[in-house]
């Protein structure tokens, strides 16, 4: 039995991004996300919201508006997570962070990516994925976390970074690209 476009998504083969069921996810998330964007500061109605965003949430979950995804169901976040304002998670495949994951303002995390050939580029399909982010990690202001990344615990990104590759545990990571500066 051949694969459904959303299999081929989750499985990070080539998959067609416009199919009609994903379709119906990318507008069903936009439709949620309207409506959160547009709330007062209402604790529990974000809650609400965020349960029906996002695929799992951890208890004591803050994040800012505006605030943007693909799908939303691929994102998992765990306990004490803070979002701060602008955040953009393209969920086309799974984004897990852990407890106690705090991202400064405008972070982007992108588990989609494109095909590097030109010749299969153009040809329309788009890839997906996994991103990990650990336990007690900090990622500063600006930062983009691309597909296929993770990031071990305790560990702290830079302001501004571009993280191409997995970073440790433990560690102060910074730059364009994103290498570890030191340990903590």
């Amino acid at each position: 039995m051949a694969k459904s476009e959303y299999q081929k998504m989750l499985a990070g083969e080539l998959y067609d991004a416009g199919e009609e069921m994903l379709l119906r996810m990318r507008i069903h998330a936009r439709s949620l996300m309207d409506v959160y964007n547009k709330t007062a500061y209402d604790k529990m109605q974000r809650e609400m919201l965020l349960k029906h965003i996002l695929g799992k949430m951890g208890s004591n979950a803050d994040i800012q508006t505006p605030f943007y995804v693909d799908y939303g169901c691929h994102i998992e976040v765990g306990d004490n997570f803070f979002a701060n304002f602008n955040c953009v998670f393209l969920d086309c495949n799974y984004i897990k962070c852990g407890n106690n994951v705090f991202l400064g303002p405008s972070v982007q995390i992108y588990a989609a990516h494109h095909p590097v050939l030109a010749a299969e580029r153009i040809k329309g399909p788009e890839l997906a994925s996994p991103i990990i982010i650990g336990n007690n990690v900090w990622i500063g202001g600006g930062a983009i976390i691309c597909a296929g990344v993770t990031i071990g615990d305790n560990t702290t990104i830079g302001a501004g970074s571009i993280v191409v590759k997995d970073i440790p545990s433990n560690v102060l990571a910074a730059g364009n690209p994103c290498r570890v500066i030191r340990n903590l």
